[in-house]
């Protein structure tokens, strides 16, 4: 490690000193200890062992099957991570000058023509960290579009009543108002519902298609074209896109904006808060509103274009998520033109579930299913008292991540069920073996779901009380007990 400084030292090379070799700055007085800190006095390969075992206890994709509904969290190929550490990508610094980064602009701007293909959508940013960001960047320009126009009134955001979560958070973080519109026996919009909620303040629609139910639209066409007629927009959560990628293009659908999920449909490791990427496609229209800088390329050259006079501004610092870039960009050409096939074997994979699991738990939509599927633990509960919660927890007794629960809430004790299209057939046979077993013991020995995971590492949780009464601050013991925390 070195520090560069301004002048040179005898026996050092000019403008450079070892960081090692600095003088250590002094504390005031008033600043330091007067007795050494407690610090537990533990040998090195009990550290180790005491990190290791706590590493152990982690469960991730690499661990086991994480089938959690709409989150897409499949395996993500250890080449892409040699890929991103590259030193020409590594070692970029996010203020590098256009002339010294030329290779890593060329790499976004023809990731940027991959996802405006898969859209069906001609612009796009990348600046966007996660979908959630995504959301938000496409309802600003939303905005922008209509201020633009003159439409200052349309400030109503139409969801669906089976809609993530982000969707109403973003609507109301962009400053709209926001209405719900219910879903059909069938699993679709109710078109009869849209009507009566679009009017002349309607600024756009917010919808997952196929749903977090795992169903397709059916009448997607209908539903572009009710508020088009009106001058709205539709905006295209890419939340579940996994499941159509090279089948059906949102743009071809009528969606005006598409925000993508690089770290769920293009192979990006995520959870626990991060990392991600949420780039967004618009039709030609909304162009000029995307957000400042753009990447354009002059001939065999790119660049950051800065000059965006109708740009609702920056959304994220510099030019987004790199390293996401590089990852989904390597996984992408790995597949090459056989893309679709990424979500083909997606949904073959959720059907072949489906078809195996329907006579032991409720399906409430009785549909082939896109890349994911709904069952309801409804009639477990009724019988035998056993709930979707019940069921979750017995899951990890058996090795497995459990599911989404109790969501959408239109389903009632809802599993949300998604295995991705990286996962065997054998290990798609366990988990359904897992879910049979599981139904079968409601029925003999309910109780012993009540008190699932028994086999973990932690317990049974009060769920109430950790709402309630969070404990959100540890602290270590003493003296030979480095694997104990307690709170304080």
């Amino acid at each position: 490690m070195e520090l560069i400084f301004e002048k040179s030292r005898p026996g050092r090379r000019a403008g450079r000193v070892p960081a090692y070799d600095l003088p250590v700055p002094e504390l005031p007085p008033e600043l330091r200890r007067g007795s050494p800190p407690r610090l537990p006095e533990v040998p090195e390969n009990e550290i180790v062992r005491h990190f290791t075992a706590l590493a152990d206890r982690n469960f991730g994709i690499d661990t086991g099957f994480y089938p959690l509904g709409s989150c897409t969290m499949k395996h993500n190929p250890r080449v892409n991570e040699r890929v991103v550490a590259l030193p020409g990508f590594r070692d970029l610094h996010p203020l590098q000058e256009d002339e010294g980064a030329q290779g890593a602009l060329e790499l976004m701007w023809e990731l940027q023509q991959i996802l405006a293909e898969v859209a069906g959508l001609p612009a796009v940013t990348l600046q966007p960290a996660a979908g959630s960001q995504g959301e938000l960047t496409g309802l600003m320009l939303m905005r922008a579009a209509f201020a633009d126009r003159g439409e200052h009134e349309r400030n109503v955001i139409i969801t669906a009543d089976t809609a993530h979560g982000t969707n109403p958070a973003s609507v109301t973080m962009a400053g709209f108002e926001l209405a719900k519109v219910a879903t059909t026996d069938r699993g679709n919009l109710d078109l009869e519902d849209l009507r009566a909620k679009v009017d002349d303040r309607t600024a756009g629609l917010m919808l997952t298609n196929p749903s977090t139910l795992g169903l397709f639209d059916e009448g997607i066409e209908e539903v572009a074209e009710i508020f088009h007629e009106r001058g709205a927009l539709l905006y295209y959560d890419g939340a579940n896109l996994n499941a159509v990628v090279g089948r059906s293009r949102p743009g071809d659908m009528g969606f005006d904006i598409v925000h993508y999920n690089l770290h769920k449909t293009f192979s990006q490791p995520h959870g626990g808060g991060g990392p991600g990427g949420g780039p967004v496609a618009v039709r030609a229209e909304l162009e000029p509103f995307l957000p400042s800088p753009t990447l354009v390329r002059d001939g065999d050259v790119y660049r950051l274009d800065h000059e965006r006079p109708k740009s609702i501004g920056r959304v994220r610092g510099f030019a987004g998520p790199f390293g996401v870039f590089v990852r989904s960009y390597a996984f992408m050409r790995a597949y090459g033109p056989a893309l679709k096939e990424m979500s083909e074997v997606a949904v073959l994979n959720a059907n072949y579930l489906l078809a195996r699991l329907r006579d032991v738990y409720d399906l409430p939509f009785d549909r082939h299913c896109m890349h994911e599927f709904v069952l309801s633990a409804r009639t477990l509960k009724r019988e035998h008292g056993v709930t979707a919660l019940d069921v979750a927890k017995r899951l990890m007794d058996h090795g497995i991540h459990p599911p989404t629960i109790y969501f959408p809430l239109v389903v009632a004790e809802a599993l949300m069920i998604e295995p991705t299209e990286t996962e065997t057939k054998e290990r798609l046979d366990e988990f359904v073996e897992a879910m049979r077993a599981i139904a079968d013991e409601a029925a003999t020995n309910p109780e012993r779901l009540k008190d699932a995971p028994l086999t973990r590492p932690v317990r049974r949780l009060d769920e109430v009380k950790a709402t309630k009464q969070p404990v959100v601050r540890y602290s270590f013991q003493r003296a030979g007990a480095v694997d104990r925390v307690e709170a304080p």
